[in-house]
Order: C-alpha cells, then structure tokens, then sequence
C-alpha cells in the first residue's frame, strides 16, 4: 500500500466518523459577524492552522480549497463570496465530499445568509486539478502538502501555480520541523497521513514554492504543535513541530530573486528626516518598516550605524518595502 492510498484510508474513516483530535489547529474558530459554525464541521476541522485571512478575501474573490475536511473553512471562505459556484472545493475522497454536502445542509440552517450552492464540490487530485489556468483569486490548502513526499509536492504546488490568476494567492497552513528525522519516521506512512513525518524545514517549505515560480512569499504565523518523544515515537531525542501560516503570490519574480517576508523590520535612526537607500526604499526617522529579507541584507550591507534590522518574528501582516 503507498502512502497516498495510507492517507486516503485514513481520511476515509474520518469522514465516517470524526476524529476530533486527528489534527488539532491552534487557531480559535473564527465565527464572524452572522457567521455560525455547525459543530459537526468543527470536529472535522483537520487543519494545524487557519487559511482565512480577511484581507485576501475583498472584492468578491473566485476561491478554491483543495481538502475539504469537513467544509468548515469553505463556508468561511463563502462568507466572503455569496455567488453561486464562488468557492470551488476539491478532494480525492468520496466520504469527505459527502460529508462536507451534510454540513452544508446543516450550515443552512444556522445561517440565513448561506446556500449549499454557493459551494462547488469536485473530486479530483491536488496534483491534477479539474480547474481552469488562470481562474482563481485565492486557492488554499490546509495540513494537506505536508503529507506529500517530494515529487508528489512539487506536482500539486505546480498545478496550484497554474490554476491562480496573476497576482492570486495561495494561502497555506502546515506543519514544519527544523530539526532532521531519520528515515523510520519519514517512511512511515500513517504518521506522514497524520500530518507528522512529512514536516520540512521552514527554508525548504519556501524553496519548494519559489522554485515553482512563485515571487512573493509571507510567512504570517509560526506557532507550537506537536512533540514526538522517544517514548511514544521511533527517536532518540524529542522532535519539536511547528505549524506556520503562509501566503505564496503569484507576483512576477524579481530578477534579483523572491521576495520572502519573515517579519523583520528596519528602523533608520539617524540625524536627517528620512533615508533614501536609492532602491526604492524610504525609511522614515524612527519608523519600523516592514521589510523582506532581501532587503534587509541590501540594507545590512550598507554598513551603516544608524539603521537597526530587527530579527525575523516569522509574522508579517502586510506593507512594508514592497
């Protein structure tokens, strides 16, 4: 049996049956203005993070999620496009379409404003989706690449590149792990399914979305998750998780490289008004700017004693030099 069919099984039977702490997010759950959550898709929100960020969601935005989960984060995403088919949500498993088709039923109920149709289910495969190029706003994944080994990984996040509009987003949220893990742990499929072995190092995680064309990347949270200790897990020493909260833009990419904002900030100190690096960049007397770290190595090799770039907190929130 491969690690996909593993996977598939897994999610299977957390359909028939929700697993509440299959994969335990460390987010509350945002209920909006008018915005009620059915507790069903509550404990079938398989997800380490959140997706939804109001910000990308303005102007009607065409949305698609690729694993549905229990359709938690699709209604939320609805919340911000009542269009009938406004949100396209895709997944591999019979069970997990058909509950999320239930929980939409009971979300009607709840929430005068919502219709089942403003939500468009499709099976399909995150590494072949049955989407148009260039025909989504904002596409999202929740806790679902992780699980992917390497080349499965590229594949959906090419097809997640090929489906976004110029300047769409792709919002993620999955677990990392800077510390290595030997091959018992990566090849073992249940714990990859159950979003564990197949964490990546933060750098590597943003190398994989750079690489496939990707020109901005922000990374706008980083938060504990899980501990697989020796006695529980095959390890000698404790393996500390992380999940993060991601945005890769479909932005042109700069002939110098990405743009990757990890939350540091300059701050310019010195005698006059303002600085003028002559590259685009004004930084205002004794006002942090938020800054990608290219730039912030463009402005450490200044040499300069009156600007101070602070270290990354791993939260942009938006603005800043570019």
């Amino acid at each position: 049996m491969s690690y996909l069919e593993t996977t598939h099984n897994l999610y299977k039977e957390a359909a028939l049956k929700p697993d509440v702490g299959l994969c335990c997010t460390t987010n509350p759950i945002w209920e909006l203005p008018g915005l009620k959550i059915p507790k069903i898709m509550q404990e079938m929100n398989y997800g380490c993070g959140s997706t939804v960020h109001a910000r990308d969601l303005t102007n009607n935005p065409k949305m698609l999620y690729v694993g549905v989960g229990g359709g938690m984060e699709l209604l939320q995403f609805a919340y911000f496009n009542r269009q009938k088919g406004g949100v396209v949500g895709i997944d591999v498993v019979d069970e997990m379409l058909e509950a999320s088709r239930k929980n939409f039923l009971e979300a009607e109920t709840v929430n005068p404003w919502f219709k089942s149709e403003f939500v468009t289910l499709k099976k399909g495969d995150a590494m072949n989706l049955p989407v148009e190029d260039n025909s989504i706003d904002v596409a999202a994944q929740n806790c679902l690449f992780n699980i992917f080994k390497a080349e499965d990984l590229k594949q959906a996040i090419a097809e997640m590149y090929r489906v976004l509009k110029p300047h769409g987003k792709l919002v993620m949220s999955d677990p990392t792990c800077e510390q290595p893990m030997n091959n018992e742990l990566r090849n073992d499929d249940r714990l990859r399914a159950l979003c564990l072995s197949g964490s990546l190092p933060i750098v590597d995680y943003i190398k994989m979305l750079t690489d496939a064309g990707f020109g901005t990347i922000e990374i706008r949270a980083r938060k504990p998750y899980r501990i697989l200790d020796p006695k529980h897990y095959a390890t000698d020493e404790l393996i500390y998780i992380e999940s993060i909260e991601v945005a890769a833009i479909k932005d042109p990419m700069p002939a110098d490289g990405p743009c990757v904002f990890t939350g540091k900030a300059a701050i310019y100190y010195g005698d006059n008004p303002f600085l003028d690096d002559k590259k685009g960049h004004i930084l205002l007397k004794n006002q942090p700017l938020a800054i990608c770290d290219k730039t912030a190595q463009a402005l450490k090799d200044l040499n300069r004693d009156d600007i101070f770039i602070s270290e990354s907190t791993y939260h942009y929130d938006g603005g800043g030099c570019c």
